[in-house]
């Protein structure tokens, strides 16, 4: 079967996406890398800039976003997608495992994945006592000792939910200042317990069968630090690698779209943080869905209406 579009990704711009395809009444299909997932959201403790729902976790809210999208009949296929090839007019989206789906249109909102800094030991203590998400693990470490490396909105955002976890949270930022926003660094910097290593570069995790200390340079001089867990928040990158040979992606690896979401190739289009453009945030990925979702029921008619088919 042949679907009117495929929706790839199951976060807010995806989700949204799928709202509205149900509302319009489209063959339609949601692919859901991990069942379930309601994307990076699910990582937030609190969320306090999304219109209307002031201070739900991000889970609770994500789940929301999903019930609304199957209350409108969404399907959702669990799978990841790894190549989208063009076939005469078709889409083929091609799953890790699976037969390939097919998509007149295409709607490509995976988001973005976790950058792995260069660090010794760092993928030997993945999962003991190595974290990439503060809010899953912060409760095994309770009373302990941790640090976070990063110096933007999600480090400060993370070493804020597990000040009250843990002990001591120590903040490693490579920079001599914070990259976070005002209100996170006045709220990290008035926490008694949250400190400061900035101007440092971590260069190894040690330990045994768990994390026992971390070395890092600063101001050119070895130091380190002993502690129970790390969570790394240095960023993130797009996961476009399935579109590369498709459309016109930036020096970073973002989709060029405009607010239209639409791409350099016809009936693809780009929604959510993969979508180059200067500001990534819950409320702009739902609006991508929904206007990636308008620019797609305007291309298939225009399509149908060049190939003499009727709505």
């Amino acid at each position: 079967m042949i679907c009117d579009t495929i929706i790839v990704g199951s976060g807010a711009a995806g989700l949204s996406a799928a709202v509205y395809a149900g509302r319009a009444q489209l063959n339609y299909a949601v692919i859901d890398k991990i069942g379930g997932s309601v994307g990076q959201i699910s990582g937030s403790s609190r969320v306090d800039n999304y219109l209307g729902l002031y201070g739900e976790s991000g889970f609770e809210l994500g789940m929301k976003f999903r019930r609304h999208a199957q209350a409108l009949g969404t399907k959702f296929i669990e799978g990841e997608a790894v190549k989208i090839v063009s076939d005469n007019g078709i889409y083929k989206i091609l799953l890790q495992s699976g037969e390939p789906l097919q998509a007149k249109t295409v709607v490509y909102a995976a988001g973005t994945e976790p950058i792995k800094p260069d660090i010794t030991g760092l993928e030997r203590f993945s999962g003991k006592g190595v974290s990439y998400c503060a809010v899953c693990d912060g409760a095994f470490y309770t009373n302990k000792v941790v640090a976070v490396i990063g110096g933007g909105d999600s480090a400060l955002g993370d070493a804020l939910f597990l000040a009250p976890i843990a002990s001591e949270v120590y903040v490693i930022h490579r920079r001599n200042e914070l990259r976070a926003n005002k209100t996170l660094c006045q709220k990290a910097k008035g926490t008694k317990n949250i400190h400061f290593i900035l101007n440092a570069e971590v260069k190894e995790v040690v330990g045994g069968e768990k994390i026992s200390f971390i070395r890092y340079t600063q101001n050119c001089k070895e130091e380190s630090l002993h502690i129970d867990g790390v969570f790394i928040a240095v960023g993130s990158r797009p996961a476009t690698e399935p579109l590369k040979d498709l459309v016109k992606l930036n020096e970073s690896g973002y989709v060029v779209a405009g607010e239209d979401c639409i791409t350099s190739a016809g009936g693809i289009f780009a929604a959510g943080d993969v979508r180059a453009k200067p500001m990534k945030q819950l409320i702009t990925a739902a609006a991508d869905g929904a206007n990636s979702i308008h620019s797609a029921e305007r291309f298939l008619r225009i399509r149908n209406s060049e190939c003499g088919i009727r709505n």
